[in-house]
């Protein structure tokens, strides 16, 4: 997955997350950790 199709997916999901977790994510993706980042994410949505 690349950083531009990661990022819009993160945009997608922006409702559904808070401010500073959008932010640490975005944070994450854009160091290089695009798997890490989208872990996280999964893991975030799951909690519900």
């Amino acid at each position: 997955m690349t950083l531009n199709i990661f990022l819009e997916h993160l945009k997608m999901q922006r409702e559904r997350l808070t401010k500073q977790q959008y932010k640490t994510i975005r944070g994450q993706a854009m160091a290089g950790d695009i798997v890490g980042a989208n872990k996280g994410l999964i893991k975030l949505l799951s909690r519900g």
